[in-house]
């Protein structure tokens, strides 16, 4: 496959780019006002996982100086986190204090559950210190991905698109005045295979640094076995913050019975599907993901309908939170926009933990279920990103993604809401219902068509 030139070498409207290019181009490149780029330029403010817990323990802060301890105990949603090597003489004195339970190692700027491990004594930070820890976990590293065939018979390429000669009407359609080259390293027809499109494609650092938290011992299991939720949030602008969250996600499940007797095993306590599919006897049609609507489902029949609301407020709560922590340092640009990855665990009592929050989702497609939803996740993205200016700004619904920020909690109500008293205020988020998206696309379009005939 040839390679596609980078941006620089023509003109072009819209950049799908990965973070390297952006860290190196970004600060050299021009570019006119209709431009749009796939991120913002420190985006690792929420994306690095150190950056991330450093972000929202100055947050909470802020928030109990002002508005008091109870405020601040909504961003109580993340692990108790040191990180090391700086903090790793707080960290001992935290491990003391409770001896004997399970804590894990991140590396801050990796994906795809490289370089974890779990560990109980601090001999095995002893070790890790002199390079030796994680080797168990880490040979994970050394064997090759397994191969996934596109549903579609496509072949994973990354997409150069010239409006002029190859339109693609599938994707959407650019007015004369954007009739350029667009870049994408992605489109509905086309799912990356490419080491590039794993998550969180973060900038090097000379020393890795890692991350040590406290390892939830009490998830949530379904049929013995861990998992987490990802669910996608699309940051549109952060001053003023423009949020929006898609309805659709899934759970991803571990391949083998959860247990803390052997901390060791990579298939019990990772549930990154780069983990996953190495396993001897992984299938990914035997249930290793959940679309949401399906976990919602089960979820109402074991607990009811309240407690589900609750657990997914609780939800909404984390990605506004999150958000808000990093408002002010995040470099908001007019041409930027974000699609992250949030990775969610629940446990015990359905409370849910951030994890971490991903820069570059993976849209590598593992069934043909998978497929669908990033191939629509990617389309609804480029509809809200709306190049060519179709959309009126007012909109709350766009496809599959609800707007549930906007400067303030967005209502499911028409009108302006009434927050203050903020009682019968229902935030403007459905996820893991019906996503009913090309029916809501076509009445959307249709409605702005009307618009348009009637003011001309």
């Amino acid at each position: 496959m040839e390679t596609p030139p980078e941006p620089s070498e023509g003109e072009w409207d819209f950049y799908w780019c990965d973070v390297s290019w952006l860290r190196e181009n970004f600060d050299h490149t021009y570019m006119d006002e209709h431009v749009r780029i796939s991120h913002f330029r420190n985006h690792y403010e929420l994306t690095r996982k150190n950056y991330m817990v450093k972000n929202l323990k100055r947050f909470r802060k802020q928030l109990e100086r002002e508005a008091g301890k109870l405020e601040a105990a909504k961003c109580d949603f993340f692990p108790k986190t040191f990180e090391m090597p700086c903090e790793y003489h707080l960290f001992v004195e935290e491990f003391r204090k409770n001896p004997g339970i399970t804590w894990i190692m991140k590396p801050v700027a990796r994906s795809q559950g490289k370089g974890i491990f779990l560990f109980r004594r601090l001999k095995d930070i002893m070790d890790w210190r002199k390079g030796n820890a994680g080797k168990k976990l880490t040979s994970l590293e050394a064997q090759p991905a397994r191969s996934t065939a596109n549903p579609s018979g496509s072949h994973s390429s990354v997409a150069l698109c010239n409006h002029r000669r190859h339109p693609s009407p599938g994707l959407f359609q650019l007015p004369q005045r954007l009739a350029t080259t667009i870049l994408l390293s992605v489109s509905v027809d086309v799912v990356l295979q490419d080491a590039r499109s794993s998550d969180d494609q973060k900038e090097d650092i000379p020393v890795e640094n890692y991350v040590a938290q406290r390892y939830i011992e009490n998830p949530y299991l379904i049929g013995g076995r861990k998992f987490d939720l990802r669910v996608y949030v699309l940051v549109m602008s952060y001053i003023p913050l423009r949020a929006w969250l898609y309805r659709d996600g899934f759970a991803r499940f571990s391949n083998t019975r959860f247990t803390l007797s052997s901390i060791d095993d990579q298939y019990v306590h990772l549930t990154n599907v780069a983990v996953q599919k190495t396993s001897p006897d992984y299938h990914p049609k035997k249930g290793c993901k959940w679309m949401l609507q399906r976990f919602r489902q089960y979820l109402a029949s074991k607990h009811g309908p309240e407690a589900v609301e609750t657990l997914f407020s609780d939800m909404d709560n984390i990605f506004i939170r999150s958000l808000q922590s990093v408002q002010k340092v995040i470099i908001s640009d007019k041409h930027c926009f974000e699609l992250y990855g949030y990775d969610i665990l629940i446990d015990q009592d359905l409370k849910p933990w951030l994890l971490e929050v991903n820069a570059s989702p993976s849209l590598t497609a593992s069934s043909q279920e998978d497929y669908e939803l990033k191939t629509c996740l990617l389309e609804d993205t480029l509809h809200v990103v709306d190049m060519e200016a179709r959309l009126t700004g007012r909109e709350k619904r766009v496809g599959g993604f609800d707007l549930m920020w906007n400067d303030g909690p967005v209502s499911r109500e028409e009108g302006p809401p009434d927050l203050s008293g903020m009682g019968n205020f229902v935030t403007n988020t459905h996820l893991g219902c019906v996503n009913d998206r090309k029916k809501q696309l076509r009445q959307l379009f249709r409605s702005l068509q009307g618009q348009k005939k009637a003011s001309s």
